[in-house]
């Protein structure tokens, strides 16, 4: 789909390189590779993550620097990665169900829309909202099991009231005993929740991106329609077409302005989710069944978040979550974009 994001009034139009849809792509190799480009995203980005779930399960606040600092002086640096490798082995199989849903819906979503007359910029936001809600909902029946048992992992070594009496001396070993204690359910502890909080996520995330993309584009039309209104001489990056007034960005562009509305959207997505995040963390932390008595409700786990720091201790974490959030996403749609381009069956038809 090419996106001529342009002022009205400066008759300028940018054509970008045509989005690949799943008809497109070699399956085969869009998940192999997937699951190593991934891998390697994860790998980067699970200290934040770790971080920003120990400040959420805490009773007293601390920033995410001092908390990471705390971790690394007195459990070691690998404390930053407790739990990576069950979180990693979850990670290929949700991401697989994650793009596989997020392409099909928005290529068929998208010729629906555009089908039923729809403008094509308002056909874009919807199917990408739809299929960012589609693919949050696929990949959280593989994923919350997963957060379960990485998060119960992320926490263990901190102060008692923070985390589960149970010790787990790795994934498999904190699988079995979950299940042992709560039964299978336990596993999906806090599956409702996750919905609630990813999938407006997602669908929230989807939607910004393809409006900021489209502002960004527009804004980069207007600053070099001014250009050429001084001099006909253009950068390197982005070329005029001589003949139709049009503007050809290079690949370099393209991905400087998918990172920056991957961003813009990650952080908008962030701030909006962190409470049901934070909530949603102390339910899958917690244990489920304790002393015969079963763990706490939703509304238990937000009044005692309350009690212990007022409504704004909902937001625990929020700096971490933004920051892994904005640099996930910036990494994630330059990766998945760059994934979907090696991954295209006809590389011709892409120039």
């Amino acid at each position: 789909m090419n996106i001529r994001a342009a002022e009205e009034e400066s008759a300028q139009e940018i054509y970008i390189p045509a989005d690949i849809d799943w008809e497109m792509l070699d399956k085969s190799k869009f998940f192999f590779l997937g699951a190593a480009l991934f891998s390697g995203v994860s790998a980067t980005l699970y200290p934040v993550v770790l971080v920003k779930t120990r400040q959420q399960v805490a009773q007293a606040q601390l920033s995410g620097i001092r908390t990471a600092f705390s971790i690394v002086k007195h459990e070691g640096f690998r404390a930053l990665y407790r739990g990576f490798g069950t979180s990693l082995m979850g990670t290929i199989p949700a991401r697989a169900l994650y793009m596989a849903a997020l392409e099909v819906t928005k290529s068929n979503v998208g010729s629906a829309t555009v089908n039923f007359g729809i403008p094509e910029p308002t056909a874009s936001a919807i199917a990408n909202a739809v299929a960012g809600l589609s693919a949050a909902m696929a990949a959280q029946l593989v994923w919350t099991p997963v957060d379960v048992v990485s998060q119960r992992l992320m926490v263990q070594g901190t102060h008692p009231s923070c985390s589960s009496p149970c010790r787990y001396v790795n994934g498999i070993d904190a699988f079995r005993k979950i299940v042992k204690t709560d039964g299978p359910k336990g596993l999906y502890r806090g599956f409702g929740i996750s919905i609630l909080t990813y999938a407006p996520s997602n669908a929230v995330w989807w939607a910004s991106y393809s409006v900021a993309q489209r502002l960004v584009w527009g804004g980069i039309a207007c600053y070099f329609r001014k250009k050429e209104d001084e001099s006909n001489d253009n950068g390197n990056s982005i070329s005029s077409s001589n003949n139709n007034n049009a503007i050809r960005p290079d690949s370099k562009t393209v991905m400087a302005v998918q990172g920056v509305s991957a961003a813009m959207a990650g952080g908008v997505s962030a701030l909006i989710t962190m409470p049901l995040d934070t909530i949603k963390t102390r339910l899958q932390v917690l244990d489920g069944e304790e002393n015969g008595r079963r763990g706490p409700t939703i509304g238990q786990t937000v009044r005692n978040l309350i009690k212990e720091g007022g409504w704004l201790a909902c937001y625990r974490g929020l700096g971490p979550r933004w920051a892994s959030m904005s640099m996930s996403a910036t990494t994630m749609i330059t990766t998945y974009e760059f994934l979907k381009r090696l991954s295209a069956k006809n590389q011709e038809s892409l120039v």
